[in-house]
């Protein structure tokens, strides 16, 4: 043992002579593919790739490469959040802002959002659904512009007119229009198709419909169909010529059922979920994306007056208190779990809140961890790359303090965030 030891830390330091090797001293590591915690471990990062996982706290021969002490923390892999809306964070002037912002001072809002997150330790993200300026936001990170996570994005969402996503909604006549599939709006098999192809010209990397009503948008149901099941399938099948997959917010039962018989990945909130759907969505392997946090956020501002429109707050004081215990009966009935926020609807930064709600509706603590990592990765056809500290994997890694699986909490309070091999946080 001692001999691969040695034998591995040769192959390591021969690597510094095409960059410096970062060795990360580990007290604690979590295997978030087999759900286990190793001890003493020993990172090594070459440029934004792992390059090796040793027992043991293992240093280089020639004694300049950088070490990394987080011998009394819990490390694990970057941590991914599926349901994330970069480009705002709602509040009262919310409506009036849609037009009184322009495009950039929407991209200046968004700079510090994506590094609060990226702070926060989640290092990527599904952003799902704004203007389009979230797309860009995504590529002055990849190109390390600005600090953020690595961003999916389905760039302006699809609704049909009136929909949850129809940007005209609640405006006066003069500014309703007409809007169409450039803008988002589909109203036909063929609208769905013309739909699909505009986001992927836009730089789309997946696509969202709103399946059913919503509540915070200016409209009188939160939970109605607003899409045939042809349109779905033509959605579907569109995106999935064109590599993407689909995300489908949803609370009413019949949308649900609509969009998985279309051939959506995930259901985005799931508030009224029949057992007969979950039963579907497990036929159809399509995910639950639970957004826990925003039910909940949406129900105290509910009961703050001037904070949403009228139309909005009955529908949040109905739909947001259903939530977690709708993904508490899914997942006790096997429905695959993806971790996502829907962040913006709260504050950035409160992502990891979703952690104790799930584990608090019976979800056990490495099992949210899993959902916020190989899970996820999973979704985004990234299990090779994220989701895991492996060699060969991106260098996505972040620590606590404790022990979540015994304070799951502790995930709100990162103290060290690595992304792509480059220290963001180390506290």
């Amino acid at each position: 043992m001692r001999k691969l030891l040695l034998l591995s830390l040769f192959l390591f330091s021969v690597m510094t002579l095409v960059g410096q090797t970062t060795y990360i001293h580990c007290g604690k590591l979590i295997d978030t593919k087999a759900g286990t915690i190793k001890t003493k471990q020993t990172i090594i990062v070459n440029k934004n790739k792992i390059t090796g996982v040793l027992d043991g706290y293992a240093v280089s021969r020639n004694g300049k490469d950088k070490i990394i002490d987080l011998k009394d923390k819990v490390v694990m892999p970057g941590l991914i959040d599926l349901h994330v809306h970069i480009e705002n964070e709602f509040g009262p002037r919310t409506r009036l802002e849609r037009y009184v912002l322009d495009e950039a001072d929407v991209a200046f809002n968004s700079v510090g959002f994506a590094e609060t997150t990226l702070l926060k330790g989640f290092t990527t993200v599904r952003d799902l659904g704004g203007t389009g300026v979230n797309i860009s936001i995504r590529k002055a990170i990849d190109a390390g512009k600005i600090p953020g996570p690595r961003v999916f994005t389905a760039g302006k969402a699809l609704a049909s007119t009136g929909g949850h996503a129809d940007p005209t909604n609640g405006s006066r006549r003069v500014l309703i229009g007409n809007p169409g599939p450039k803008e988002g709006i589909v109203n036909s098999v063929e609208d769905a198709k013309k739909a699909v192809r505009q986001r992927y010209k836009n730089g789309a990397d997946c696509i969202k419909i709103t399946a059913t009503g919503g509540v915070l948008s200016v409209a009188k149901s939160g939970d109605n169909p607003q899409f045939t099941i042809e349109e779905v399938k033509a959605i579907c099948d569109m995106a999935k010529d064109y590599g993407m997959h689909v995300a489908a917010h949803a609370h009413g039962d019949d949308g649900m059922q609509r969009a998985v018989l279309g051939g959506v990945k995930t259901i985005e909130h799931g508030t009224y979920m029949s057992e007969a759907t979950m039963d579907l969505m497990k036929k159809y392997d399509v995910y639950l994306v639970p957004t826990i946090t925003a039910g909940k956020e949406v129900v105290d501002k509910a009961k703050v007056k001037g904070y949403y429109p009228e139309v909005v707050v009955p529908k949040a004081l109905a739909v947001g208190p259903q939530i977690q215990g709708t993904f508490a009966k899914a997942y006790k009935r096997g429905v695959g779990i993806a971790f996502g926020t829907d962040a913006g609807v709260f504050k950035h930064g409160n992502n990891a809140k979703e952690f104790g709600f799930m584990v608090e509706a019976g979800m056990p603590a490495m099992e949210t961890i899993q959902a916020a990592t190989v899970t996820n990765a999973k979704i985004l056809k990234m299990e090779n790359e994220i989701g895991q500290v492996k060699a060969g994997f991106y260098a996505d890694i972040v620590a606590v303090d404790e022990d979540p699986t015994k304070n799951i909490n502790t995930m709100e309070k990162v103290v060290f965030v690595m992304k792509n091999g480059v220290v963001y946080k180390n506290e």
